[in-house]
């Protein structure tokens, strides 16, 4: 038998995809919108391990990313780079440009796509920071929900494998956290099996909360098994609930198309078993994913039957395709929970996809039976022990300095590395990566001061990190210095101070609508709407005045800002005051799909209810509807007293729950 040598080559896909759009200038300083939070009775009786890590630093904002909103819903073919690593039995296609998502993971031998792999890419607002999309294998790294990299470049080089090929290895700065990490993907020459080592460090002094989960699509028509009896539950309403696996309410679950709504199945998985999870089909054909021990939890998400399921599976793809769900693993047992990792320390781990063959009767018969015979099948296609192994061998590696680069990220890592001589060795973060966005924090490092635009222009991307805040206190009070500094205060919770910075730079600010608007947000926090819908509406006007041309940032600021300021308008009924913004939105504005949400809830404002039937059935698409949005539904209902036509029900839990 000729064995083909591993390859990790460059290449291009082509794709229907909506481009990601601008990011929104505005500083994201309101509260983190996630669906995935339990209200404080759920949290009784659970396990003291799992209630300490519940509670351990939850995310409260995206700060210092940015939201990245700005996308559509038409398609286009585009070319996508990809990294391809191939053997002569398996092919990984990966996005670097892309969080480094894995699109496809083909067997050679079988013919077979192991993964749920999307024949488009259409963002949909999952992530924290806005831009997602589904399929494939994702890494999530920093906070509860999908990883603000969903959308974003990382760097990718060709390393040495351990046995002495070629290895992909994916890295970055993760800006939540304030954490870099790695991920080498490694395909053993002959091996079934692509290997993915794992590694995200803590270079400060303090100690880090730290969240990972490995999301891996696969088509829905497929039995879920994994080593567990019972499973943490959540559904969309808010609770968390211990349920037997595989049945539960009398249906059993492990056949993600038998559930109506959406939900999380966390599987209990005991301490001292195998971690492992697998998707099989109607034949017990599919996909296995297993990992070393520190991966401890496994889940599966179902999107379920209902018309809510359905209308979010063809939001993120082509109506008339198959469906989907995911198999997961993760630190913790839970997706709510975040785990300590320790100053100057690390977590590392392995882990292993590829196909599993496995009696179909058995698979698809009796819970232990079909957890037996899975378990023994991927004893035989690659044991534990074996999974141990490659892991140690991959250690030797994980330093090694890439040979040739393939891709580049962001240059905020190489900023961090500068100001703080970080030793990360194995993933460089060079100052060629430094752009025009880390230019005004490199002259803070290097001259202690911010300086101010040479140009008018929406103000850049803000650092909010302790030591930076501490370069902000003691710059120069200029008004460039103390919009980032009221920013960064912001973000720590002095939000006195924050609004003091601000008011300091509105006094000789040349441009005054940023502080402004900052300054509505801070009123509305507060509960004085109307005083910041003064504040919106003059930052509106200011922004209107210096505005310098209908280019792509100029645009994407006054749409963001003039978003906000008509929902500010509306709350305290100033009706006309809001119409006034709308007008001022730029044409190809106001006929983008979110912006006719906001002129059918402006119409809904005024009265005129026969204007808001005209929009829903002239037909809109807001594109950065959020996971479990009810907006739209609930707009209908109030304006006509009618149920929601299908194409604009996104419910994800029942009726009044």
């Amino acid at each position: 038998m000729v064995i083909v040598k591993t390859t990790v080559r460059r290449d291009v896909l082509t794709l229907p995809a909506a481009p990601l759009g601008p990011e929104n200038p505005l500083p994201a300083l309101r509260p983190l919108d996630e669906v995935h939070t339990l209200d404080e009775r759920a949290k009784e009786g659970l396990p003291r391990d799992m209630a300490r890590q519940l509670g351990y630093e939850p995310l409260r904002g995206i700060l210092p990313v940015r939201l990245l909103d700005g996308y559509g819903r038409e398609r286009t073919e585009t070319p996508i780079d990809t990294i391809v690593i191939e053997n002569d039995r398996l092919r990984a296609t990966v996005l670097p440009g892309y969080g480094g998502r894995v699109h496809s993971l083909f067997h050679k031998p079988t013919g077979r796509e192991l993964l749920y792999r999307n024949p488009v890419l259409q963002p949909a607002a999952f992530a924290l920071n806005g831009a997602w999309f589904s399929g494939g294998i994702e890494w999530n790294i920093g906070a509860t929900g999908h990883t603000t990299l969903s959308c974003a470049p990382l760097h990718a080089a060709r390393v040495t494998a351990p046995d002495g090929g070629e290895m992909l290895r994916l890295w970055e700065w993760e800006r939540l956290r304030d954490l870099p990490f790695q991920v080498d993907l490694w395909l053993p020459e002959g091996s079934d099996f692509l290997h993915v080592g794992v590694r995200i460090r803590n270079p400060h002094e303090r100690s880090a909360p730290v969240y990972w989960w490995s999301n891996i699509a696969v088509p829905e028509e497929r039995r879920v098994l994994a080593p567990a009896d019972e499973a943490w539950r959540f559904a969309y309403t808010g609770g968390l609930d211990r349920v037997p696996v595989p049945e539960c309410d009398g249906v059993d679950r492990t056949y993600p198309t038998r559930s109506e709504y959406p939900a999380d199945y966390f599987y209990d998985v005991p301490d001292g078993t195998r971690r492992w999870i697998a998707a099989l089909d109607a034949e017990g054909h599919g996909l296995a994913q297993t990992s070393t021990d520190r991966l401890r939890g496994r889940k599966l998400f179902v999107w379920g039957a209902g018309t809510g399921g359905r209308r979010w599976q063809e939001w993120l793809t082509e109506p008339g395709t198959p469906g989907y769900a995911e198999i997961q693993a993760g630190l913790a047992r839970t997706q709510l929970e975040h785990v300590r990792l320790d100053a100057e320390s690390e977590f590392s781990w392995l882990e292993s996809y590829g196909p599993l063959s496995a009696d179909a009767a058995l698979v698809h018969g009796d819970w232990a039976d079909a957890r037996g015979e899975a378990e023994a099948r991927l004893a035989e296609a690659l044991p534990k022990e074996a999974v141990d192994a490659a892991y140690e061998a991959w250690l030797t590696c994980a330093d090694t300095e890439p040979a040739e680069s393939l891709a580049t990220g962001s240059g905020w890592g190489a900023l961090e590395v500068l100001r703080a001589e970080y030793k990360v060795p194995g993933t460089p973060f060079a100052e060629s990566t430094l752009g025009p966005e880390q230019a005004p924090w490199l002259e803070l490092l290097h001259t202690g001061a911010v300086p101010e635009p040479r140009r008018v222009a929406p103000p850049g991307p803000t650092l909010v990190s302790p030591h930076w805040r501490d370069m902000l206190e003691t710059a120069p009070a200029r008004p460039q210095a103390e919009y980032h500094l009221g920013i960064a205060q912001w973000h720590a919770g002095d939000r006195a101070q924050a609004v003091r910075s601000w008011e300091r730079g509105l006094e000789l600010a040349p441009s005054r609508w940023p502080l402004l608007r900052c300054l509505a947000v801070a009123d509305q926090a507060e509960g004085h709407a109307e005083r910041a819908a003064d504040s919106y509406a003059a930052a509106f006007d200011d922004l209107c005045e210096e505005r310098r041309d209908d280019g792509e940032l100029w645009t994407a600021a006054t749409a963001a800002l003039g978003r906000e300021a008509m929902a500010a308008l509306l709350a305290v009924g100033r009706t006309e005051a809001a119409r006034a913004v709308w007008e001022r939105l730029h044409a190809r504005t106001r006929t983008e799909g979110r912006f006719r949400l906001v002129e059918a809830q402006l119409l809904f404002a005024e009265g005129d209810m026969d204007g808001v039937r005209a929009v829903f059935e002239e037909g809109f698409e807001a594109a950065d509807l959020r996971e479990g949005a009810e907006t739209v539904g609930a707009l209908w209902a109030a304006a006509t007293g009618e149920e929601i036509a299908e194409r604009y029900d996104f419910r994800m839990r029942p009726p009044g729950e």
